[in-house]
């Protein structure tokens, strides 16, 4: 990989800035996710389009911090109160039946152990991509939303635990053993975070919300990068310890004053969304192989049943977790916003080619798909959901 190149350096930030901006300038008539621009802008400066830019390894570290920050703030986002009833068990029932249809579907794709890579790929959600989307659109804390983040945190921590247990090398058994040490760390994690003392670790980071200090956002990277080196140490992918951090993070917040959690909340997405996330999707696009496409055309032709699949593997699917009573058209848009995958895509894919198992054709076809994915059913989804709709006491129903 080549040192970074200035015009790369400049590149990347400039398009973090004009992605929303076109966004904002289109969603006049049509309300496209800022990501999409974010994966557009990015290949449109690649080594394939223009060749302004090219990999390097600074931005490639910074992407990967963006891709571990899109997982924190995922795992931030977790409500354990809704795994407890009716929606948890969809939701998790929902991506049991997409993994074991994924891995069918692997099969007639690619048989072999390729299969178990196009599986996992094919059963997960773009959990860290679908909340902002649903955060603008006051869904997060509606039926609908909490549906989706369900849907969205089984459809992420899912792929990251199958990751864990059959890619990298191991023995299922020895692999099995590794995650339940790791399970183990983790939970002696949230154990400390329950026994803290939280009056005065709130206190103190109250009074450093506006100065130089930052308690709290400094407490967050240590946080992550000890479950991300944890990961390493242990050979397992470090989206599993990014998300899991997020889990611990929300613990240790939930019982500081609501304010306080807001002011937080703000500061670790400004760094997420406002810095790393965009530096990881605009450089995904930068490394994005289209020569591949452009060399083999025939290769587009696949990327319309891998769409396909994806919406059948994991959004049908998807639908299980629903909320009671809703109409055909928000199952639908359930089903599509289920179906919208590409982080894991990226992850598992690359995983796939560094230990043999995937070919990089094979990899841009997924990863295509992935974004197309992106680009699709959250613009379809929302569509069909139409205006929002406010049910009060649908979501305590739909814990019952």
């Amino acid at each position: 990989m080549e040192p970074t190149h200035p015009v790369t350096l400049l590149l990347v930030p400039l398009l973090a800035v004009l992605a929303p901006l076109l966004a904002r300038a289109l969603g006049r008539w049509v309300r496209i996710p800022v990501v999409v621009f974010e994966l557009v802008l990015g290949i449109l400066i690649g080594p394939a389009v223009l060749g302004w830019a090219a990999p390097a390894a600074f931005i490639s570290t910074l992407a990967d911090f963006g891709l571990a920050m899109l997982f924190f703030v995922a795992g931030t986002e977790i409500e354990f109160g809704a795994f407890r009833g009716r929606l948890g068990r969809r939701a998790s029932a929902g991506w049991l039946i997409s993994l074991a249809a994924g891995v069918a579907a692997g099969f007639l794709l690619a048989p072999g152990e390729a299969a178990v890579v196009i599986g996992i790929a094919l059963c997960s959600t773009a959990l860290g991509t679908l909340l902002p989307m649903l955060r603008d659109a006051g869904e997060l804390r509606t039926p609908f939303g909490q549906a989706v983040a369900a849907i969205g945190a089984v459809g992420e921590f899912g792929p990251l635990i199958a990751i864990s247990l059959f890619l990298g090398g191991r023995d299922l058994g020895v692999a099995t053993v590794v995650l339940v040490a790791f399970a183990a760390v983790a939970a002696l994690a949230i154990w400390l975070a329950f026994k803290l003392p939280r009056g005065a670790m709130h206190a103190f980071v109250s009074s450093t919300l506006h100065t130089s200090g930052q308690f709290a956002v400094r407490v967050v990277f240590l946080i992550l990068c000890a479950l991300i080196a944890l990961s390493i140490v242990l050979d397992l992918d470090m989206l599993l310890g990014a998300f899991a951090a997020g889990i611990i993070w929300r613990l240790i917040m939930r019982d500081a004053s609501e304010a306080d959690r807001e002011a937080v909340e703000s500061k670790i997405e400004g760094v997420a969304f406002g810095f790393l996330v965009p530096v990881f999707f605009i450089y995904t696009g930068i490394t994005f192989n289209l020569q591949a496409l452009l060399d083999d055309p025939s290769l587009f032709l696949l990327l319309p049943v891998v769409l396909v699949a994806l919406f059948v593997v994991r959004g049908l699917p998807s639908m299980l977790a629903a909320p009671v009573g809703s109409s055909r058209k928000e199952r639908f848009s359930i089903a599509l916003l289920g179906a919208t995958g590409l982080p894991i895509i990226v992850a598992v894919t690359g995983i796939g080619v560094d230990e043999g198992i995937l070919s990089s054709t094979q990899q841009t076809v997924l990863v295509a798909a992935g974004m197309l994915s992106v680009l699709l059913f959250p613009l379809l989804g929302m569509a069909l959901r139409g205006e929002r709709v406010r049910a009060g006491s649908a979501l305590e129903d739909d814990m019952a």
